[in-house]
């Protein structure tokens, strides 16, 4: 057997004059409007002008690549590199069997079968196929989160990105993962004072799941919080959700509310979490330690 890791994220554009193919892509090429794109631009404007989610995910691919001995290809969901690419150039490089690892620990059917369909479509039984579907309790990835909250002398909150409450209906275990992974954190880092919230949710018209962090914020306020660490646990890496859904709009609303507001900072490619990823592929998949 010779394995490669496709590592798979989201993705971002690479400029502002990406923003509306990239958005199209999100759609599966329907129309997006003019507001809608000018809207996101000014988001990225804010945030620099590019999301570091590219740089941030090449670094974990090469940490990976060292920790584990093995080829690690990066493919994005909706931008540059594909997923297609990152399998072609494994199969290229004589893989036959491909781990899939997406930097999201939570699974739901609306996210994380995404890119299990597209890795697939993409192998075309070329080569097998090990998919890694959740790691939301692996103990690297919860040890790692709980030191970066250890000792926080504020109320914690965990957050991840909001998905349409219908998936409660189809028993999506998406909320529920989460939760778990919250509390499990919280035991681990030994926090009095912890809730959880959603962010990031879209304009859809249909109900999404809560509380949203500003809401979450406002309870907070009225409970008399004064301070707020915001940990983001469905978010491994930094990028426009993390930049401009907290950096920017949370800490907007909590300077309304006379609330200090803090995040930890984000995994992206620190050696500790990255020997954690290794370990999963090799407890997953039996990949030996080359150590």
């Amino acid at each position: 057997m010779k394995p490669a890791v496709v590592l798979m994220a989201y993705g971002s554009p690479s400029d502002l004059a990406d923003i509306r193919p990239y958005l199209e892509d999100i759609r599966s090429g329907r129309p997006v409007s003019d507001e809608a794109v000018e809207e996101l631009t000014e988001r990225y404007r804010r945030i620099g002008g590019r999301s570091p989610l590219e740089d941030v995910t090449e670094g974990t691919r090469a940490g990976l690549e060292r920790e584990l001995g093995l080829p690690v290809y990066v493919g994005m969901k909706h931008w540059e590199p594909r997923i297609a690419e990152a399998v072609d150039r494994a199969v290229a490089g004589g893989a036959d069997q491909i781990i899939g690892l997406v930097l999201a620990p939570h699974y739901s059917k609306l996210s994380i079968d995404g890119y299990r369909e597209r890795l697939e479509d993409a192998l075309g039984g070329r080569a097998g196929l090990r998919f890694i579907e959740s790691w939301h309790v692996h103990e690297p990835y919860l040890a790692v989160l709980a030191d970066h909250v250890r000792g926080a002398d504020a109320h914690v909150v965990f957050t991840a990105h909001s998905l349409p409450a219908r998936i409660l209906d189809m028993g999506d275990p998406y909320r529920d993962q989460l939760l778990e992974t919250s509390g499990l954190i919280a035991e681990r880092a030994g926090l009095d004072s912890w809730s959880f919230a959603f962010q990031s949710a879209s304009a859809t018209g249909e109900p999404w799941l809560g509380p949203d962090i500003l809401e979450e914020l406002d309870s907070l306020h009225e409970r008399g919080v004064e301070s707020v660490l915001v940990c983001p646990i469905g978010f491994v890496s930094d990028h426009l959700e993390i930049l401009w859904d907290i950096d920017v709009e949370a800490r907007e609303r909590a300077a309304e509310l006379g609330l200090e507001l803090d995040r930890i900072e984000s995994l992206n490619d620190d050696p500790a979490f990255v020997r954690g990823l290794a370990e999963l592929c090799r407890e997953v998949v039996g990949v030996p330690s080359t150590s």
